[in-house]
Formats: C-alpha cells, sequence, structure tokens
C-alpha cells in the first residue's frame, strides 16, 4: 500500500536506452559504445522516485503508452511504494529517450515525448483529488504545457508549495506561469533559456557558475519566483531568494560540489530536484538551507550509479555518505 502522499509530483515518464563511451561521436562518425543500458527515467518520474526513496509519500501523475515500454513503467513502480496515477493512451506510444554517456559521466539527450505530450489537464485536476492534504507539488516540461498549467492551478487551490524544474526548456513556455511558482530549480542551460523567454538575453550558461555571488544573484532576481536554485553540476548550487528567506540568514549562497566518483551524471537534476522537496517536507521547521544541501548530496551521489531512476539515492544512503 502505497505512502500517504505528501508531494505531488506531475511529469513524464520515459524509457532510457544509455549507450556509454569513451567520448562523444563527432559529426558523422560511428563510434563503437563500452556498454548499453535501458531502464524507466523520465524527468518527472525520475523526481518522483528521488522523493519516495527520501523517505516521502509521494503521488506520481504521468502518462504512457498501451504498450510494452508503458508495462515497463507499470511494473517498476509497484516496488516503489509510488502512489501512481497513469492515464493510458492506446493511440500513442510511451516516451523514449536516447542517451550517449562519455567517460567523464557527462551526457547528451535526445527524448521522443510520446505519451507524454498528451497528459491531458482534466485527468490532473481530477487525480489531484487523491492529494488534498499534500504540500508540495512538483512539475517539469517534460509534458504538455496546458497539463502543467493545469498542475499549478490545482496546486494553487489547494494552497501547496509550486516547484517547478524547467526542464527541458519548452520553447513555448509562456513566462505568466512563473506567477504561480513559489521554487525554481534550474540548470545552467535552462536558466540561461528561460532568462531569453522572459526577455533578458545577457545571460551566458557557461559563465554562470564562474560569477561571482552577487552578480549571480542580481540575475536571478529578475525572474518574478521567491526562490530559486540553481544546479551548477560540477560547481554545486547556487540559492537566491527575493525577499522571504525561508529561514536562511542571507538571501543568496552556494554550495560546493560533493567528493564523488561520479560515471553516469544522468538524472543528477531529478535527483536534486526530488530530493529538495522531499527535503522541505522532512526539515519543515529548519532553514531552507538545509534542505538544499540534502539535496545537492544527493545529486552527487546519484552519479556514482548508472541510470536515472533507479540511481536516485535512499535518504540512509545520502545520510551515511555525508552526514546529517
Amino acid at each position: 500500500m502505497p505512502a500517504f502522499p505528501e508531494v505531488v509530483v506531475v511529469g513524464s515518464y520515459v524509457q532510457d536506452h544509455a549507450w556509454f563511451c569513451d567520448a562523444f561521436p563527432q559529426r558523422g562518425e560511428t563510434r563503437i559504445a563500452t556498454g548499453f543500458n535501458t531502464g524507466p527515467g523520465g524527468k518527472g518520474f525520475n523526481q518522483a522516485v528521488a522523493c519516495r526513496r527520501q523517505g516521502i509519500g509521494t503521488l506520481f501523475i504521468g502518462s504512457i503508452g498501451d504498450d510494452a515500454l508503458g508495462r515497463n513503467a507499470q511494473r517498476f513502480v509497484e516496488p516503489e511504494d509510488i502512489d501512481a496515477r497513469w492515464q493510458v493512451h492506446a493511440e500513442v506510444p510511451t516516451a523514449a529517450s536516447s542517451i550517449v554517456v562519455d567517460a567523464r559521466g557527462e551526457n547528451r539527450i535526445v527524448v521522443s515525448l510520446g505519451a507524454n505530450e498528451h497528459l491531458s489537464p482534466d485527468f490532473v485536476r481530477t487525480e489531484f483529488r487523491n492529494a488534498r492534504s499534500a504540500r508540495f507539488m512538483l512539475c517539469q516540461l517534460e509534458s504538455n504545457l496546458d497539463a502543467v498549467a493545469a498542475a499549478l492551478d490545482a496546486a494553487s487551490a489547494a494552497g501547496m508549495l509550486r516547484m517547478l524544474n524547467p526542464a527541458p526548456m519548452h520553447p513555448w513556455f509562456d513566462p505568466a506561469l512563473l506567477a504561480q511558482v513559489d521554487l525554481l530549480t534550474p540548470n545552467e542551460t535552462e536558466f540561461a533559456l528561460l532568462s531569453r523567454r522572459c526577455g533578458f538575453d545577457d545571460v551566458d550558461a557557461d559563465a554562470l557558475a564562474s560569477l561571482e555571488d552577487a552578480a549571480l544573484h542580481a540575475l536571478v532576481r529578475r525572474l518574478p519566483v521567491q526562490t530559486t536554485v540553481i544546479t551548477l553540476g560540477a560547481y554545486g548550487c547556487f540559492v537566491s531568494h527575493a525577499l522571504d528567506r525561508r529561514g536562511d540568514t542571507e538571501s543568496f549562497y552556494r554550495f560546493a560540489p560533493e567528493n564523488v566518483r561520479a560515471i553516469d551524471s544522468t538524472g543528477a537534476g531529478d535527483a536534486f530536484s526530488g530530493a529538495l522537496v522531499s527535503a522541505l517536507t522532512r526539515f519543515d521547521s529548519d532553514p531552507f538551507a538545509k534542505a538544499a544541501r540534502h539535496a545537492n548530496r544527493a545529486a552527487a551521489l546519484s552519479t556514482e550509479t548508472v541510470g536515472t531512476a533507479p540511481a536516485m539515492p535512499t535518504f540512509d544512503a545520502v545520510v551515511a555518505r555525508f552526514g546529517a
């Protein structure tokens, strides 16, 4: 029996297909892979697994095809103890991705969103009735934007804290949706793309990690979101608050990366978002920084395991490795 949901995750399921190489292929090159792996993924599903493995009751709302990959999703979720509500489509396939991972653990990803593009706003609104007492809602942009808007509306009506991981950055994303977001978790590239969608063309994704904290905070504060956490990959993460510091003493700060043996960074951002929303639930009387530090650690630990959803670490594993 799934645990009583404290967090609602609305988002995507994707069947991942990953190839491992010593280096990324050059244009026109066929490169021999050193390994292959396939398994459950998708930003929404990864984040739901990350949240549940951190010990927090999780309701997942997503969309799959009536096919073998969709049945894989349904089988995988059972032992995870997640309350999964699937909208099953007979006319469109379950989403699938192609991932290439190099020797440094970095990745290149292409995804066919399939059934995720057909997640119905009405289905989302209906399934929210099963989590009226949940305190947090987490969504991404790997489903259609109408479903994302419906999730934000439903969370607003229920008085939940609304968290958006703007990934992948959607070309038709309406910046007006940010008015309904309390917490934003982009990576460097997503932050730069989102800034451009909001009319700011002066953000260089490759330079963000090297900016002084005050300069980076000034860039972040141009977006109308109370709290933004930029995940910086090998450079850790950066936290920026507006007026409400969520218990922190500082308006902005960063956490350095943890020392890990990274072999696959795919899904690390999902580990961060899922662990962050679960830590906010677990550490609700503590400053925001405690949850952000824990999420930074969970994301780092996830890179030591191949895959995405299967690589999401447990709460006990994170504490055992890095401390409470």
